[in-house]
Order: structure tokens, then sequence, then C-alpha cells
């Protein structure tokens, strides 16, 4: 990841001088030859290169601070998807419990309508059994009144 930042090989950039043969100089030629051997170029490279990987670094830290955000916002959306859904199935849960009570209801009335027609049955068997009682009484009284006709008839 970080190969571009590898120390790359080669000389350090020293600026040329013509060189003269006069005594002034030779001091300034050996400041550019100890400032060499000291490796301030070195070191400047080295500091332009842990430059360009911190810059490297802080535009990582905002990629993963963009990320962290749109996983956040993604996140926030599903939890509103979820909490809307998580209320649909709670009108569903109510639903299916006023239909239980109305399904509850209607099995209470079947039952009380029920209860009246077995009311209604005996009665009607009850009935019945009067009207067949008062049907036999009359088929009764009937021949003993056919009986005293025939029998005055006869003694007539």
């Amino acid at each position: 990841m970080f190969d571009k930042f590898k120390k790359e090989e080669g000389g350090e950039m020293v600026e040329e001088r013509p060189e003269e043969n006069t005594t002034e100089e030779a001091p300034e030629s050996t400041v550019t030859e100890t400032s060499s051997q000291i490796g301030i170029g070195e070191l400047m490279g080295k500091r332009a290169q842990l430059e360009e990987a911190i810059d490297y670094v802080g535009l990582m830290i905002k990629n993963l601070k963009d990320k962290r955000t749109m996983l956040e916002k993604d996140i926030e959306e599903e939890s509103v998807d979820i909490k809307n859904l998580k209320e649909k199935l709670q009108k569903v849960s109510e639903y299916i419990e006023e239909e239980n009570r109305g399904i509850s209801q209607l099995a209470e009335k079947r039952k009380q309508v029920e209860s009246e027609a077995d009311e209604v049955g005996s009665i009607i068997n009850n009935l019945r059994e009067k009207l067949s009682g008062v049907d036999r009484v009359i088929d009764d009284e009937g021949s003993r009144v056919r009986k005293i006709k025939e029998s005055r008839e006869s003694a007539e």
C-alpha cells in the first residue's frame, strides 16, 4: 500500500558550482560536502515522503468517515423500515385478535341459537304429544259418540 513511499535509490540533489581555485571557496565546498555527509537532502526527502504518507492516511481516514456515514445512513433507513414493518405486523396482530374475538362471539351466539332451537324442538315434541293425546281423546270420544248413535239407531 505504501510502495510509492519507499525510499528511491539514487543520489541526493546538490547544487553544482563551478570550481575555482581560490582559497575562499574551499570552506564552501567543505560545507556542501559536510551537509551531504550529514544527509540533510535525504532527511528532506524522507520528510516529503512522510508528508505524502500522512496525506494518504488522511485521505484514508476521510474515506473511512464517508463509509461510516453511509453505513449509519443505511442503518437508520433500515431501522425506519423495520419499525414500519413492526407497526404493520402489530396492526395485523390486532386484526387477528379482533377476528378471533368476533369468531368467539359468533360461536357463543350460535350456541345460544342452538340452545333455543333445542328448546323449540322440545316444545314442539311436547305439543305434538299433547296434540296426539287430544287427538286420541277426540278419537275415543268420537268412537263413543258413534257407538251411542249406532246403539240408538239400532234401538229405534
